[in-house]
């Protein structure tokens, strides 16, 4: 790993001590216990959901899409967005169907999500209505908004809690391990929790969904995990070859549905040669999805990544390099995904984020040849200034031809008063 990525990293708070997949790398030291997996719920076979009752949005050649967090997709603001993307060259919505705290966008017919009340009624939102789901896919689908169905993997605090077999365990006491929130994680290496995750995306198909994008797709970013827990299904495995390998399991298994499955990732993934401790190496994954999307929030570098002072201040110089990276590191790969990357729309630390520091990272892009990106804030809360006119979409626009005085709260879509954090 470069010294400047590795500084960078640890600076950010982003990256574990590196278990790296370097020739000639040692495996975790606890990688070598032998043990059987825990029994998994029978998984559901693709021909026990049916094929979609409607026919599926076209998958758009460039996608410019925003992020749609759980409370916006059920409430009223939804609608909102679907205006937006009407108006604007925006023509994908990322919709929660799984978030990060275990809970769904609607109703399951998945047995597991069903036992453990992933779908129930809880503590701040009513789940949607498969009929009420209908309507809004339905509603997308006339007005040609692609509609993608986004999965949260391995951070299911309800799911470890419930089925804590499935949990990473402490090594001192074989109870769950608990990151710095005092939640639970999911242990990679359990089928089960793949499993569940792919049952989800039939379903979300079935019900009209286009593309499947499974995000947390990775060990827990805390340093304290290689010394406080156990991983006694790793068999001698580096952690990049775990995600490898479930990643292409899961493909198979959705493969049948014939929609594209997408996978979120670190965005130092572009650029680290390690697996960062995570599981996320660059070369591990990329020929494991269609479309791989890099999270490449310049807030999220720290001072110095690729000799860039201020990061955060220069959204361009970071894209620029992240994507020439990315890239380079793609050529040669048979079958590497399609790279559409996440660019920030949430202000963290100086400056605030505004029209001239969306349109600097598309602009970033679009000098790269990756004409596609998807907008990320936690609030489900747009830049809309920064969006161009449906009629202009397919043009590039320069990076400076925006005040930053445009981007006001007036430009922008209400968020809801609790929001889940930027990072992820």
């Amino acid at each position: 790993m470069p010294s400047r990525f590795f500084a960078a990293a640890l600076a950010a708070g982003l990256l574990l001590a590196a278990c790296s997949d370097a020739p000639g790398a040692q495996p975790p030291a606890d990688s070598g216990r032998a043990a059987a997996a825990v029994p998994a719920p029978a998984p559901l076979a693709p021909d026990s959901i049916a094929r979609p009752r409607v026919p599926l949005v076209a998958t758009p050649d460039t996608l410019r899409g925003l992020y749609v967090n759980r409370w916006a997709a059920i409430g009223r603001k939804i609608y909102k967005l679907i205006d937006v993307a009407k108006r604007t060259e925006v023509n994908a919505l990322v919709i929660d169907v799984k978030d990060d705290r275990g809970y769904l966008l609607y109703r399951s017919r998945v047995p597991l999500a069903r036992e453990i009340g992933a779908d129930a009624q809880n503590s701040d939102i009513m789940p949607m209505s498969h009929k009420r789901l209908r309507a809004l896919l339905d509603t997308m689908r006339a007005h040609d908004i692609y509609p993608i169905a986004r999965i949260v993997v391995v951070k299911d605090p309800m799911l470890a809690d419930k089925k804590r077999e499935w949990a990473i365990k402490r090594k001192s006491d074989g109870a769950p391990w608990l990151d710095k929130q005092g939640k639970p994680w999911l242990d990679p290496h359990q089928k089960g929790v793949w499993d569940y995750a792919v049952d989800l995306a039939m379903e979300a198909v079935d019900l009209g969904f286009s593309e499947v994008q499974f995000d947390y797709v990775r060990f827990p970013d805390e340093q304290r995990l290689m010394r406080e827990a156990s991983f006694p299904l790793a068999a001698g495995r580096f952690r990049a070859n775990v995600i490898r390998q479930q990643l292409a399991d899961a493909r198979k298994r959705l493969a049948p549905l014939g929609v594209p499955m997408t996978i979120d990732v670190f965005g130092l993934t572009t650029s680290d040669t390690t697996d960062m401790g995570i599981g996320q190496r660059w070369e591990a994954f990329i020929d494991q999805a269609d479309v791989v999307l890099p999270m490449t929030y310049p807030s999220h570098y720290a001072p110095g990544t690729y000799r860039i002072a201020k990061p955060n201040a220069n959204p361009y110089a970071v894209i620029d390099s992240a994507l020439k990276d990315a890239k380079r590191r793609s050529e040669g790969i048979e079958g590497a995904a399609k790279i559409i990357p996440w660019y920030q729309d949430f202000t963290l630390g100086a400056p605030r984020y505004g029209v001239v520091q969306l349109r600097a990272q598309m602009q970033a892009g679009y000098d790269n040849g990756v004409p596609s990106w998807v907008l990320w804030n936690p609030s489900s809360n747009y830049t809309l200034a920064a969006l161009r006119d449906a009629n202009a979409a397919g043009a590039s626009t320069p990076a400076d031809s925006a005040s930053p005085a445009a981007a006001t709260d007036s430009t922008r879509v209400a968020a809801p008063p609790v929001a889940p954090p930027p990072a992820r």
